[in-house]
Formats: structure tokens, C-alpha cells, sequence
């Protein structure tokens, strides 16, 4: 499945569970070239009451994930088409919390997350030339968001790589975000910790974006991220008394590309 290009092999939960696959079973089938390909690798299996779905997500290295927004949306639209729940609305359990989640049209969900925090500065981070700003969000999973003037021009493997263990941002480092505006908005280019390289989209990354954005002032929710993929993500909040976001929605793709029997 693909959430605007971040992609994923799905496993229904029913028919093989984690228990079952080892760190090296999920490299080799999320290698590109030599097993299936993808970004991570999916379990959806029944939840813990009628209605409910349980993902379960790992990255491409074989390291547990606790949540993964576009991962999310498939999941969606995968427990749908599996009968666990509802298309006008289902529960989604993960590692990270439970969430609401439904289909709002053919190869299209949306999520409610939790609260967010604001976005903040983070101590002891140092930007580079052509970086304008930064932020750590925590959306399921840590986010550093970094404004940028050209996102072409980032040596992202590299840059991303570095900030990514950058000890500023603790043991387990974070996801980087890099975001710019075009004359459609903002787009967004991601390198995924557990990936260990750039996806072509990133869910919860894009919600820490948008929160990020209308923390600084530079803009007002909700907010379309444009993705490397070409794909666009909306997303939906509005700030609570706390300071929070709150009512959050990440509306995106979640969309079946083919059916197979891993052997």
C-alpha cells in the first residue's frame, strides 16, 4: 500500500503476526530490488473490542516503531476492506495510543491524532547555512522540523543523517523535516530514522510541520504539505487554551496497490 508515496507491505494480522517474522524476515522483504520494497513493514489485525483495529509497525531496518501517520491512514482503509471496522468511522489502536480514523473516499483516510504540543526550540542545536529555523515535535514519534529557503539544494542524505543523531535531540535522535515555501504552499522532504534515508512522505512529520508552522506565524491551519512524492497532505487543528493543538486530523492517502502471498 502507499500513503502518497510512503509505502508499505501490509500483513493481515490474522494470518501472521509478528511473533512470526524476525528483524532479517522484515529487511528482506522491505529490500528495494530484492524482496517487495517499502518503507516499513504493517501488521493489521483485529482489535481489542468490535470496531477496533490493532497496526502494528515496524521500520525497513526491523526496528519497532510506535507510530507512523501514513502507516495510520493504510491501515485504515486496509481494516476496512478486512471488515474490522467501519469505513464512516473505526477505532485504531497502536504502540503510540488510540486513535479515530475513517475513509473519506476511494484511496483517501483521515486521522484524528492526540493533542500536540507546540513545537520547540530546541537547546544546543546548531543550524547550518540556509537553515532558518527549528523545532522538535512529538506527533506519536519526535519530529525535528527545520525551515529551509531551497529544498533542492539540501544534501539531505547527508544533513538529514547528521541531524537525525544530532545529540541535541537525545540517544534516540529524531525524524527530519525539511520544509519550504512554493508558490502551492509548503513541501516537505523527510529522512526517516529507521529508514535511515529519505521517504517520499511522511504523515506525522507533515502534522509537526503544520503545528510547527502556525507556532512561528508563517502559517494558518489548516495547512497543505506538498509531498516529494507529489502528493498532498491536509492538516486540520485548532490551538486549545493549553497551548496545544487540538482536534488534529491528517487527511492523506491510503491506497491498496496490489494483493500478494509472501512465501
Amino acid at each position: 500500500m502507499t500513503g502518497s508515496g510512503n509505502d508499505f507491505v501490509m500483513v493481515d494480522g490474522r494470518v501472521s503476526g509478528p511473533a512470526e517474522w524476525t528483524p532479517e524476515d522484515i529487511r528482506a522483504v522491505c529490500a528495494r530490488g530484492t524482496g517487495i520494497g517499502a518503507d516499513g513493514l504493517v501488521f493489521v489485525a483485529p482489535g481489542s473490542s468490535p470496531g477496533a483495529a490493532r497496526m502494528i509497525y515496524y521500520n525497513s531496518d526491523g526496528s519497532h516503531a510506535a507510530m507512523c501517520g501514513n502507516a495510520a491512514l493504510c491501515s485504515t482503509t486496509l481494516a476496512v476492506y478486512l471488515s474490522l471496522g467501519a469505513a464512516d468511522g473505526l477505532t485504531l489502536e497502536t504502540d503510540a495510543g488510540t486513535y479515530r480514523s475513517r475513509v473519506s473516499g476511494p484511496g483517501c483516510a483521515e486521522l484524528n491524532l492526540a493533542p500536540v504540543e507546540a513545537p520547540r526550540a530546541v537547546a544546543g542545536l546548531r543550524l547550518a547555512e540556509g537553515e532558518r529555523q527549528a523545532a522538535l515535535g512529538i506527533v506519536g514519534v519526535p519530529h525535528l522540523v527545520v525551515v529551509v529557503g531551497d529544498l533542492e539544494g539540501i544534501d539531505l542524505p547527508g544533513r538529514g543523517r547528521a541531524l537525525r543523531n544530532d545529540s541535541a535531540l537525545g540517544p534516540a535522535g529524531a525524524n527530519v523535516n525539511f520544509i519550504a515555501q512554493i508558490a502551492a504552499g509548503w513541501a516537505m522532504r523527510t529522512y526517516e530514522r529507521g529508514v535511515e534515508g529519505e521517504t517520499l512522505a511522511c504523515g506525522t512529520g507533515a502534522v509537526a510541520a503544520a503545528c510547527a508552522l502556525a507556532e512561528w506565524g508563517l502559517g494558518e491551519l489548516p495547512i497543505h504539505i506538498h509531498t516529494r512524492s507529489g502528493r498532498e497532505l491536509t492538516i486540520r487543528a485548532g490551538k486549545g487554551t493549553g497551548g496545544r493543538y487540538e482536534d488534529v486530523w491528517l487527511v492523506g492517502e491510503g491506497r491498496m496497490v496490489f494483493r500478494g502471498v509472501v512465501t
